[in-house]
């Protein structure tokens, strides 16, 4: 089993670049990555520190022999992009992903169905997944794809995820017309209890981006430019100005 990282996230103040390190999701999906690119992304959660590496299905027996004898999350995605796969498949890629190494799954909703206004489709989905991951002993984020959703539907999907027994909501794929959003994260702290997370991804790319998204109270992040917004951090940080900005 691998050593979990004990982490007390803030939300306010002054941060360090460990932090910010703890909330990094390294995303490392495209499809034309290859072998050296996922490599290449182990190497660099390795010199920050990062919280985990998202890495494509394929490419998590790869990742675990990188990250061998570190702390950091190996997350991978289920029913990636479009959430529109069987849940019988759903499942076995989450019981697959575990098998080879995975630590945590980003799985998509059905987007079709919950706009359809199937959401007993939606529910029994999500927490087939989720009964698979926590039996496995790991955590399941649930992409919402929020491009796509009215606020109203946001809050619906959101309380959806937590009956199903869903860890996290998750803003996007980084796939959509449109990523995170402030207001969203806002949006879905508010709607879901306090011992379920948040995940924001998708146009994450500065610093100040990032500790905006802190102050919503998400606890991880999504994003490409992981290296961009950590050396800048270690900048601002030798600064002192590396603070989470008030009235977000």
């Amino acid at each position: 089993m691998k050593p979990t990282r004990k982490i007390e996230y803030k939300f306010s103040g002054a941060v360090t670049v460990q932090d910010i390190a703890n909330l990094m999701d390294h995303s490392n999906l495209q499809p034309q990555l290859t072998i050296q690119d996922t490599i290449d992304c182990c190497t660099m959660a390795k010199k920050y520190n990062c919280i985990s590496c998202c890495v494509r299905p394929s490419d998590i027996e790869i990742t675990k022999k990188e990250l061998e004898g570190t702390d950091i999350i190996i997350t991978t995605v289920i029913g990636f992009p479009h959430g529109t796969c069987t849940t019988e498949t759903k499942v076995f890629e989450t019981k697959d992903a575990l098998e080879k190494g995975a630590d945590e799954v980003d799985m998509v909703m059905n987007i079709g169905r919950f706009k359809s206004g199937d959401y007993d489709y939606v529910e029994k989905d999500i927490k087939e997944v989720a009964d698979a991951a926590h039996e496995g002993g790991v955590k399941l984020k649930v992409i919402l794809e929020n491009a796509f959703l009215t606020d109203e539907e946001k809050v619906k999907a959101c309380q959806i995820c937590e009956r199903a027994g869903a860890d996290f909501t998750k803003t996007s794929t980084g796939y959509a017309p449109s990523g995170s959003t402030l207001e969203d994260l806002k949006l879905m702290r508010a709607n879901t209890k306090p011992e379920m997370q948040v995940k924001a991804a998708g146009g994450i790319r500065t610093l100040d981006d990032t500790l905006a998204v802190m102050a919503t109270g998400t606890v991880r992040v999504g994003t490409r430019s992981t290296e961009a917004i950590l050396k800048e951090a270690v900048e601002r940080e030798k600064e002192g100005t590396l603070v989470i900005p008030e009235n977000v």
